[in-house]
């Protein structure tokens, strides 16, 4: 018992720190070196952000059968580095999921609709290269924690950021959200407010927006007491409106998580905090699992 208190104290340590660099520095010491490979700062765009990583299993998986998974994390929409969070590609990677996690333009130097022209080139990136990268095309999605999460939603339910490219939300398998917000006016961040253009912000800059029939399969995963995202409002409330149209919806609600430790509980060594790689992991290789509210 007395080990266990102490795992649990160091593991809510690592993951109160790991939205900062130290925690991601910490969580990278503590995760495996030896179970994926890939190449690094391959660019997808013109702009020096548009940078990815890719974390391809080192073994277990067919070539060209491997499901694909793009992965945007979060930051308010003006920090992060896809380096920081090599433990998602990791844990992934080490489940035979072949993991792509791409930088993109923050605010202030470009708004929403920079970052998310950003985020269909990775997509269009990642779907033309899966094959060659031991993935099968077919079975490529989007997942994002955070202010990543509204990044996949957009993605996966606005077609607007990939007709430009000759691509549509149809050729996702389907897309995953941790902690997004997907319903969040009137914006009261100041930050925010600068990416979003504030009050100049339409409606349909809101991923609840587009909730209709046409959505691909979905997994929406929230900590019940978020501090930062309000789960009712942002993740029940997109399910239910994707539910009522239809949409192929697996939500989870853990009572024992956090804004941070949503994500955080994919690092391998934290994943006694929650189901949470589990359920991803299930998901993106097609195995239903109990839908829970």
């Amino acid at each position: 018992m007395t080990r266990r208190l102490s795992l649990i104290g160091i593991g809510s340590a690592i993951a109160a720190l790991v939205s900062g660099c130290s925690g991601a520095q910490v969580l990278d010491r503590l995760v495996a070196h030896d179970t994926y490979h890939g190449p690094t700062g391959v660019p997808y765009g013109p702009d020096p952000r548009h940078l990815l990583d890719v974390y391809q299993p080192a073994t277990g998986t067919a070539p060209g059968h491997a499901p694909v998974v793009l992965f945007f994390y979060g930051g308010n929409w003006t920090s992060g580095e896809r380096a920081e969070y090599r433990f998602v590609g990791e844990a992934l990677a080490a489940n035979g999921i072949i993991a792509v996690v791409a930088d993109y333009r923050l605010s202030p130097q470009v708004q929403y609709d920079g970052f998310l022209g950003d985020c269909a080139l990775a997509l269009q990136w990642t779907l033309a290269n899966a094959a060659s990268l031991g993935g099968d095309p077919a079975r490529v999605m989007v997942m994002g924690h955070s202010a990543g999460a509204y990044n996949a939603a957009m993605m996966a339910l606005d077609p607007r950021w990939l007709a430009p490219l000759g691509l549509t939300p149809s050729r996702l398998a389907g897309w995953i959200g941790l902690a997004g917000p997907y319903d969040f006016l009137p914006i009261v961040d100041p930050q925010v407010q600068v990416a979003f253009n504030w009050p100049q912000t339409p409606a349909d800059s809101q991923p609840i927006f587009y909730a209709d029939a046409k959505a691909p399969r979905t997994l929406l995963l929230a900590a019940r007491n978020d501090k930062v995202v309000d789960t009712q409002r942002n993740t029940v409330g997109l399910a239910n409106r994707l539910r009522a149209a239809g949409t192929d919806v697996e939500l989870r609600i853990f009572d024992h998580l956090s804004h941070v430790t949503t994500v955080a509980a994919l690092a391998r060594p934290l994943d006694w905090l929650a189901p949470v790689l589990p359920t991803v992991v299930d998901f993106v290789r097609g195995d239903p699992r109990p839908v829970r509210s």
